[in-house]
């Protein structure tokens, strides 16, 4: 490792993309930064992609293989790469996505002029169908942050595409790395990383992000979905790290947000904890009031919601 090319480690996480498979490896081995640790961790993948890893092992001896015995979910596999690494930048990659040619690259140059408070590069991203047909690119929709400090804006909106991210060695070993209790990873990482370390917006396309088609009509909202129960344990996390009255009105506007999506979801046992936390933070409006008593008695309006959608869209 010297100092004019840092070690990077792409941690490429696997589980059942034996479709997509070649491209997202083949994207990693065309990086133009000259000094990168590739880390592929299977999390027990049930097609061809095992198969299609040990056949890139034979041909790219310099890819590192880790399996995680049994499915371990998308938070502990990506634990179990980033301590097997060495990298002063962490890529969390996962492997039905593809990264264009000079994405490393671009990102350490960035990461090189900025300090050391600096945990986090993100860019804009082209989202992708499953036959990799262009849909559309994340900055039409979602507005970086304006300054680096994002902690504010991470509790209160969605603006950062994940797989985007380049990051700091230091961020994970300061969390800790990823929280294995939860489902999924972003929205926990951004906010206890943006309480200490600042968030650098790069405006240009690095990744392709690939959206599945069988995923489009799912919704995060779907009755038992477990990401939701994650989401109410980061929003109780949040709580203890607020310093600010702009961070607690970020707060109190994230709670309001997930209390009417969860209520109007039926997802009753979660929505009553985003309103108790609303509640925990003073005056609750009168709507809110009304909507967590009939989040009690269960009447179930997930009906409102599908009219409201099928109006807005």
């Amino acid at each position: 490792m010297t100092n004019t090319y840092p070690l990077v480690s792409i941690v490429c996480l696997c589980y059942n993309h034996a479709r997509f498979l070649p491209e997202a490896l083949d994207s990693v081995l065309a990086q133009t930064y000259p000094n990168i640790e590739i880390i592929v961790v299977d999390d027990e993948s049930t097609d061809e992609s095992v198969s299609i890893i040990q056949s890139y092992l034979q041909h790219h001896p310099q890819l590192k293989f880790i399996s995680t015995g049994q499915n371990k979910g998308n938070c502990a596999a990506f634990n179990m790469g980033w301590r097997a690494s060495q990298g002063a930048f962490i890529i969390d990659f996962s492997t039905d996505d593809v990264l264009l040619p000079d994405r490393v690259a671009q990102q350490v140059e960035t990461f090189q002029k900025l300090n050391a408070a600096t945990g986090v590069v993100y860019t804009d991203a082209e989202y992708i169908t499953d036959n990799a047909e262009h849909i559309s690119f994340h900055s039409q929709k979602y507005k970086p942050a304006q300054s680096s400090a994002v902690f504010s804006e991470v509790i209160a909106r969605y603006f950062i595409c994940p797989p985007t991210m380049m990051i700091r060695r230091e961020v994970f070993e300061k969390l800790g790395g990823y929280d294995e209790t939860l489902a999924y990873e972003d929205f926990d990482f951004w906010v206890r990383s943006a309480r200490n370390f600042g968030y650098h917006y790069l405006d240009i396309v690095t990744t392709k992000r690939r959206v599945h088609e069988a995923s489009l009509s799912q919704s995060w909202y779907a009755k038992g979905n477990r990401l939701l129960a994650s989401t109410v344990k980061v929003c109780e996390k949040i709580a203890a790290l607020l310093q600010t009255e702009t961070e607690r009105e970020a707060y109190r506007q994230r709670l309001k947000y997930e209390a009417r999506h969860a209520y109007f979801t039926a997802n009753f046992s979660e929505a009553e904890s985003f309103f108790g936390m609303l509640a925990e933070q003073g005056k609750v409006p009168f709507m809110y009031k009304m909507l967590r008593q009939l989040n009690s008695l269960k009447i179930n309006l997930t009906a409102v919601r599908k009219i409201y959608y099928q109006v807005k869209h």
